[in-house]
């Protein structure tokens, strides 16, 4: 079983960054394929960015490009999303997910297995 645990969310103004940071444990990490979505309140879940086992292999939503990145730490079983230049409809609560079957990332929440609790990002001024 594979356990996710998000960290590094908070409130934030327009323009700000913000790191965000998931542990996993339970499973040999870099077997893991990673992702990062957010979910705002009534909307459905929707892939930020997800991670190939090795990292050389990435995929974002289009409206993130240029502003976050997606990298991971495999010797210390971490996964990190870099947000740059957030706008308040970046406001959701994001979740980590992790899939050990896959090879690469998908876009879709029902490729991935595993998932973490979330955490809160808020933009606003």
């Amino acid at each position: 079983q594979v356990q996710l645990v998000e960290s590094g969310g908070g409130f934030v103004q327009p323009g700000d960054s913000l790191i965000l940071s998931c542990v996993a444990s339970g499973h040999t990490f870099s077997t893991l394929v990673m992702a990062w979505f957010r979910q705002g309140p009534g909307q459905t879940r929707e892939l930020v960015g997800g991670i190939s086992r090795s990292g050389g292999i990435t995929l974002y939503k289009e409206s993130v490009k240029g502003r976050f990145t997606i990298s991971r730490d495999n010797a210390k079983n971490t996964v990190f999303l870099q947000m740059n230049s957030l706008r308040p409809e970046d406001s959701a609560v994001y979740l980590c997910a992790a899939d050990p079957d896959r090879m690469r990332p998908a876009r879709g929440d029902e490729d991935y297995e595993y998932w973490g609790r979330g955490t809160q990002v808020t933009v606003s001024s």
